[in-house]
């Protein structure tokens, strides 16, 4: 094994004092560009050592036994007091990182840019303009997405003049081909002028708009209706004074029809060329007050709209709420006698089918209650305006109380085809019920009992009485098998899927249940006064009456109604408020379902004249003869009743 001769190498090559030489060996190896480098590097290192924060690099003791380090748990505590100040002023004890790692906080930027943004709004850098244009209302219009809506437009005027801007919207993005479809019917004729008065402001407002050519960009058509369509202007125009004549030379028609949907189909037919021919937008305006007769073409007519891009706008009537029958008010003569009466019209329901129930109230009887409007037009044309991107426009409300329109979006009715809506109605029996209970009702008067009962003498009480009872057979049939209706639905009721099919549910249970409880009890205090009159306290009492009260004296399967009754009244109530389906509830609720007798004074001339007198055989037969030429009459009036 060789070794090294250490002696001879120290005596060839003697070390530098302090110097390791295997060290001089790998230096003297290292080119010189490392050597440069270690040198940087080290210059590197001792610089940041010298500027880094202490927070940094803080001491460390180099040990030969390294211990391991033990981390201080901080305890951090967050004030259960809230802090009214956000960001860096706040309160809390709990830093961000950037707080934490900050050496000198300075100024709080928070507040120096708050401060910054306040001056920026108060001095805007902006070059100021001495005016600036406004935009058109038709162009700020047509930035709003108000299709397929319902509107209060504060009556006919106002529906127009939203008309107006419709038009004006649809002018500035092409040609516009307006089509006017105007009802004939006798309850229209008001409107019709009204609107023809407004036509020449319609169009002169239309043609200052001075950035286009409106003679020959805006051409219109006119159709009237009823129970026949008449094209009153065959070829689009836009002459003024030919498109007055039109609607003034419209007749009215007394035959009560107004086959709308064969309108719109004449209309399509007719200025669907027209419409084409000019590369135009095509809309049409339906102005009537119910709801059109041949209603069963609206699926065809809504296809045949939107395939062609045909907007169809409405101003007409808000429907009765739930009910398929509105009132218009009517000025008419019969037999030399002027009579001003609400008539009868088709103006709803506001959904595919009636939904509500029409029952009458025993003891709250007022004019609204049963003409509460729906705040939607009706389904038909509600459906048709919504499906081809119009507005309905309600330019008559009903009477009686207005609903939250943000309350009532969540009850809003189902525009779907009328398809869609009896699938839903096979899917659930409470559905199915609730419908099949509104059509009884719609189909069957019911009666309400008398509640004031002459007495004079007994004999006297017991004949009214008797007459009292007679139609409570037929009514306590008819609540029986409505009822029974609702029963039979009642274990889908939590299957409901919507807050209007719930609402209209509970309602029409609370109430039937509420006339079933009163009907019972009704019968049974009569039953007890015919077997044994009550004597009266007071000597000038000459009549009793029946006023609402606690006790329900019928028996205890009738007071288990009357609970019920109760549950589902309330219920609708307190899930439901603000809807027009609890302030039914609450008027139901206003009486107590029982009753009691209270007696009562009529005058003597009035008794004589309308009151119940001894029975003669000459007064039976003046009465009977009175009661015969009073029915004719009544039966004559009814047939010159105007048909709108």
């Amino acid at each position: 094994m060789s070794t090294i001769d250490v002696t001879s190498a120290s005596a060839a090559e003697p070390l530098e004092p302090g110097v390791d030489s295997t060290l001089w060996a790998i230096l003297d190896a290292v080119p010189s560009w490392g050597i440069s480098l270690v040198v940087h590097v080290c210059v590197i290192l001792l610089i940041a050592m010298i500027t880094l924060p202490e927070i940094i690099l803080p001491d460390m003791n180099l040990t030969s036994a390294i211990e391991p380090e033990v981390i201080r748990q901080e305890v951090y505590e967050i004030s259960s007091d809230p802090t009214e100040t956000l960001g860096s002023l706040s309160t809390l004890n709990i830093q961000g990182e950037s707080a934490a790692m900050a050496q000198d906080r300075g100024l709080d930027n928070h507040l120096e840019q708050v401060e910054q943004i306040q001056e920026d709004l108060v001095n805007p850098r902006i070059a100021q303009f001495e005016s600036m244009p406004s935009p058109n209302e038709a162009e700020v219009l047509n930035a709003i997405d108000l299709t397929g809506t319902t509107e209060q437009a504060g009556g006919t005027e106002g529906a127009v003049d939203r008309i107006t801007l419709e038009i004006a919207s649809s002018l500035r993005e092409r040609k516009t081909l307006p089509v006017w479809l105007f009802d004939e019917s006798l309850s229209l004729e008001a409107r019709r002028e009204l609107i023809t008065n407004r036509f020449d402001s319609i169009y002169r407002q239309l043609g200052l708009m001075d950035d286009l050519d409106t003679q020959g960009a805006l051409k219109t058509g006119i159709i009237g209706y009823g129970e026949n369509v008449h094209v009153l202007v065959k070829e689009p125009t836009s002459d003024l004074t030919e498109l007055t004549n039109a609607v003034k030379s419209i007749k009215n028609d007394e035959s009560g029809k107004e086959n709308v949907f064969a309108a719109l189909d004449e209309a399509l037919k007719t200025f669907t060329p027209f419409k084409r021919k000019m590369r135009a937008n095509m809309m049409v305006i339906i102005v009537t007050d119910e709801r059109g007769d041949d209603y069963q073409a609206l699926e065809s007519i809504v296809k045949r709209c939107t395939r062609d891009g045909i907007k169809v706008y409405c101003i007409g009537n808000a429907s009765i709420f739930g009910r398929e029958k509105g009132f218009v008010r009517y000025n008419w003569e019969f037999d030399g006698e002027k009579f001003e009466e609400d008539i009868a019209v088709d103006q709803g329901p506001e959904t595919p089918m009636a939904e509500g129930l029409d029952l009458p109230f025993w003891t709250n009887t007022p004019r609204d209650l049963t003409r509460m409007s729906s705040g939607y037009g009706p389904y038909t044309l509600s459906r048709l305006t919504a499906e081809t991107g119009g507005v309905f426009f309600i330019a008559d409300d009903a009477v009686g109380d207005k609903w939250d329109p943000q309350i009532m979006r969540q009850y809003a009715p189902d525009y779907r085809p009328q398809a869609e809506y009896m699938k839903q109605l096979q899917g659930n029996l409470a559905k199915q019920a609730l419908v099949a209970a509104a059509q009884q009702t719609m189909t069957e008067d019911v009666p309400i009992p008398n509640r004031v009962f002459q007495a004079s003498n007994d004999n006297i009480l017991r004949e009214q009485i008797t007459e009292a009872q007679k139609p409570l057979a037929v009514l306590d049939y008819f609540l029986q098998r409505t009822h029974t209706i609702l029963e039979a639905g009642e274990k889908h009721r939590d299957k409901l899927d919507s807050d209007r099919w719930r609402a209209g549910f509970d309602l029409a249970m609370g109430r039937i249940l509420a006339m079933r409880v009163r009907a019972f009890g009704y019968n049974a205090v009569l039953a007890e006064m015919k077997s044994n009159p009550k004597k009266f306290e007071k000597p000038e009492s000459n009549r009793w009456d029946l006023v609402p009260a606690e006790s329900i004296n019928a028996g205890a399967n009738v007071r288990k109604m009357n609970d019920k009754a109760l549950e589902y009244l309330n219920r609708v109530i307190t899930e439901h408020p603000g809807t027009p389906w609890a302030y039914l509830a609450k008027v139901e609720l206003r009486d107590p379902l029982g009753w009691a007798w209270v007696e009562g004074q009529t005058p003597a001339a009035q008794m004589a004249a309308n009151g119940p007198q001894e029975r003669t055989p000459q007064f039976a037969a003046e009465e009977e003869q009175r009661r015969q030429q009073e029915q004719q009459r009544q039966q004559k009036k009814n047939v010159s009743r105007p048909k709108l």
